[in-house]
């Protein structure tokens, strides 16, 4: 590669994501990819430049030549967006004194989401698990306490022992950028959480560091994110549910039971982690798409002839 005269930039660029930004190692390497794609456009189209040359004219035409790539709009979006926050970090840096991304729109994207599960559908999941087997308890209180609070799989499988009060019904919960929040949990997730650790966790060993993860496999080590993904696969070839499901789907309809059941965006957005309310807000469409088809089904006017 001939762009490496931007590796100084990068160094600067990669601290200011995990430091300031507070973000994860997979979206610091996805910016960082997708600087040097366009660190790369630039020397092959216009040779050996630096930032303060970048012209709005070259961005343009980059992304114009990403666009015939056939790349999906949402990693066209992720692209602008890691170049915007680039120039944005030269300019707090005085490397340039004016941002060439200000006029460049990121292109709208439509947020596709994983289908939302009814609440019967996660109770037929749920009791479709094998009690009869160790793993089945362990399960039963993941899945329980996945769709009760609205958790991501990562923090699902990272909870820890001493951060559950149970007495008070709440956990703490380490989200995205490390950022902790203290989060409402269900009797129903209270109790197969204290049969799980009375019966089931109570006879391994946990691994080394493993001590303090709630979930364990069989080998005393905290589950992977692919361990959910199969779990939730398997029972959902059991009850024969016909929709695409992934482990996200249970904080998918978490939250979009409590949008339909009518409950304050921030307090959504609060139980979920978000940072941006705009995040949360993709709940409210669900919800319209929900309101339409009761009315298509209930309401004359609407019912097709």
């Amino acid at each position: 590669m001939n762009s490496t005269h931007w590796d100084i930039y990068k160094k600067g660029f990669k601290a200011f994501l995990q430091l300031e930004k507070s973000l994860s190692v997979h979206s610091v390497e996805a910016y960082l990819r997708d600087l040097d794609k366009f660190a790369q456009y630039v020397y092959d189209e216009v040779g050996a430049i630096g930032p303060v040359e970048v012209t709005l004219k070259h961005l343009q035409s980059f992304i114009q030549t990403i666009g015939k790539l056939e790349m999906a709009p949402s990693s066209q979006a992720r692209v602008i967006s890691g170049i915007k926050s680039f120039f944005k970090y030269c300019l707090l840096e005085q490397i340039i004194t004016v941002n060439p991304t200000t006029l460049l729109p990121t292109p709208k994207i439509q947020r596709k989401l994983p289908d939302v599960l009814s609440f019967e559908e996660i109770e037929q999941l749920i009791n479709t698990i094998d009690l009869s087997k160790p793993e089945g308890g362990r399960n039963k209180a993941i899945l329980e306490v996945m769709y009760s609070s609205g958790l991501r799989v990562t923090e699902a499988i990272n909870l820890k022992i001493s951060s559950l009060y149970l007495d008070v019904g709440f956990i703490r919960v380490i989200g995205k950028g490390d950022k902790e929040r203290l989060v409402p949990i269900g009797s129903d997730a209270i109790k197969y959480i204290k049969l799980y650790k009375e019966t089931i966790r109570v006879h391994q060993t946990p691994a080394k560091d493993c001590e303090d993860i709630l979930f364990l496999n069989n080998r005393g080590k905290a589950l992977s994110r692919v361990m959910i993904f199969y779990i939730i696969k398997d029972l959902i070839q059991k009850t024969g549910i016909q929709k695409t499901i992934s482990p996200h789907s249970f904080r998918h309809s978490f939250a979009t039971h409590l949008v339909e059941g009518g409950a304050d965006l921030r307090a959504v957005q609060e139980m979920l982690g978000h940072e941006s309310i705009t995040t949360t807000e993709i709940y409210t469409h669900i919800n319209r798409e929900y309101l339409r088809d009761t009315l298509d089904r209930f309401h004359p006017a609407f019912k097709k002839v």
